[in-house]
């Protein structure tokens, strides 16, 4: 069963992590020898009984890096066919990470009760959970209320702050106004910068308003960039200023 872990499991991005946690549920390391090549498949002779109990033995297993690539190569493969209760499980584990990784796996598939479970985790915690629920409700593409994003105005975490303003402006979504200006007076410089970027790029004629108003803001380096952002957007030729913003971004 070990031995079938570390072939199901196989992740070339977390291959030092993984070798240095048990091989087992506590007994020993594993040796690198033992690690299979990238190249190695699940064993044909494994049913799908055997995978789903190997599987659900990792999602419990007390090393947060080995539930998480139990996510990353169980839930990814087998989403059609995941139990609910496994997966309300899953986005009930107590490491925010895995919680995370649940999250991002989930968006990939679109399922209806994606939605709703993305939704649940905006009020997560942890602010890598918030981060990976708010990516996820702009990657799922379906029609977003803006009202559910009020409460990031004041989330605590200036990380979430700032990928709000930054996911508003790379869906130009309808209707964002009012919020990317709210984040553009933001209490810290780079959501400050990140909701102006959004705004220059959605509507930029109020974009070049809050750009000359943010050349007299507090922070030194904020002041400079809207600076340069705004005298290159004057000498943009209308129809070439998106492309502009987009490489600049």
């Amino acid at each position: 069963m070990d031995c079938f872990r570390l072939t199901y499991l196989k992740s070339p991005g977390l291959e030092k992590g993984f070798e240095a946690s048990s091989s087992s549920y506590g007994s020993g390391q594993i040796a690198s020898s033992s690690v299979p090549s990238p190249g190695d498949h699940i064993p044909e002779t494994l049913s799908s009984e055997a995978v789903l109990k190997q599987a659900k033995a990792d999602l419990r297993h007390p090393d947060p890096q080995v539930r998480i690539l139990a996510i990353r190569y169980y839930l990814e493969k087998s989403f059609p066919s995941i139990p609910l209760s496994l997966l309300q499980e899953i986005l009930s584990d107590r490491d925010p990470d895995v919680r995370a990784q649940a999250l991002r796996a989930l968006v990939k598939f679109r399922n209806p009760i994606v939605s709703p479970l993305l939704k649940k985790y905006l009020k997560d915690s942890d602010s890598r959970v918030r981060i990976a629920a708010l990516r996820g409700m702009f990657q799922f593409q379906e029609k977003i209320d803006l009202n559910i994003f009020i409460q990031f105005l004041s989330d605590e975490s200036t990380w979430v702050r700032r990928k709000l303003a930054t996911l508003l402006g790379w869906a130009q979504i309808e209707g964002a106004l009012p919020i990317l200006k709210e984040l553009s007076r933001d209490v810290h410089s780079t959501v400050r910068r990140a909701a102006l970027f959004s705004l220059a790029t959605l509507y930029p004629d109020e974009g070049e308003h809050v750009l000359i108003e943010a050349m007299t803001d507090p922070d030194p380096e904020l002041r400079k960039w809207a600076k340069t952002t705004l005298e290159n957007l004057l000498t943009t030729p209308s129809n070439a200023k998106t492309t502009f913003l987009t490489t600049r971004g």
